[in-house]
């Protein structure tokens, strides 16, 4: 594929990911090059009973046996209502080429479940990651939650309001940060279709959003969003990093003018880390913590 038509294919998915909010990214997944620094080391892993229920893992190339490195447990988007681990093997190949061991993982959807089920997958695959990523080179005791859009809001909200974590047999003391890449943290499920779908028996209740549990046992916060996003809005990571300080606990912001809801995830890509250093970030954010 020659430079200009894969710029045009490229640009015409993101077009098409940016009106869609997270559409799956299996035709971006195919066609993106892999970062060599990393690969798939497992695959389809059963955490639960569910189809849905199953993981798959990636790590460093050059990973030492016996050295154990920081994991990171990723959400993919979708309004939860679509995506598939799979699409998603760009960002488990870069952020594993990092230095990180990293978990991706498939969670049940609406309409076959409604909130708190799918948050409670999350947990059930943080809850196995703890107990057996040891066995793939992974530190059980420095585990990071992150996600982007619906699966940045899964991760904080596990962060956050630990009693999930705590039911499925998780160590809420062993999340030692949370990655949020524009996901929406402070909002009323009745204002949206996508949420009255997702929420739908839990519109009232103030449990559903993450900014209401900030506490003292709060671990520190890494916030990407894009200015140009329209699907969640740039003040959901502001009221939130507004409630962390105000609370005294850690937390970190970037801010991106050009970016819109798609621009950041595809940014850990190969072909568009160039729109935003989001991969740096990270790396700092867990190196230096």
């Amino acid at each position: 594929m020659s430079f200009s038509i894969e710029k045009r294919v490229i640009g015409a998915f993101v077009a098409l990911i940016s009106l869609t909010g997270c559409s799956p990214l299996g035709f971006f997944n195919a066609v993106v090059p892999y970062d060599q620094g990393s690969e798939q080391v497992a695959q389809d892993i059963a955490y639960g009973d569910d189809p849905r229920q199953k993981l798959d893992i990636y790590a460093p190339s050059d990973r030492i046996q016996g050295k154990k490195l920081p994991t990171i447990v990723f959400f993919y988007g979708g309004s939860w209502k679509t995506g598939q681990k799979k699409h998603y093997e760009f960002a488990g190949r870069a952020l594993a080429a990092l230095g990180l061991v990293v978990v991706v993982a498939d969670y049940r959807l609406v309409p076959d479940v409604r909130f708190p089920d799918f948050i409670k997958d999350n947990a059930a695959a943080v809850a196995w990651t703890q107990q057996q990523i040891d066995h793939y080179g992974g530190d059980p005791e420095r585990v990071y939650l992150a996600g982007h859009s619906a699966g940045a809001y899964n991760a904080l909200l596990l962060g956050l309001n630990t009693q999930y974590l705590k039911e499925s047999g998780a160590v809420p003391e062993d999340i030692v940060g949370l990655i949020g890449i524009s996901g929406p943290y402070d909002f009323d499920p009745k204002e949206y279709k996508v949420t009255r779908d997702a929420f739908a028996g839990s519109l009232d209740d103030p449990n559903v959003s993450p900014v209401n549990f900030i506490n003292a046992d709060t671990p520190p916060i890494l916030l990407f969003h894009g200015e140009a996003d329209t699907t969640v809005l740039p003040k959901n990571p502001r009221v939130l990093a507004a409630g962390l300080a105000e609370s005294d606990r850690p937390v970190e912001t970037h801010f991106y003018s050009d970016l819109s809801h798609a621009d950041t995830i595809l940014a850990l890509s190969t072909l568009l880390r160039g729109k935003a250093p989001i991969l740096e970030e990270i790396k700092d954010f867990i190196q230096n913590p």
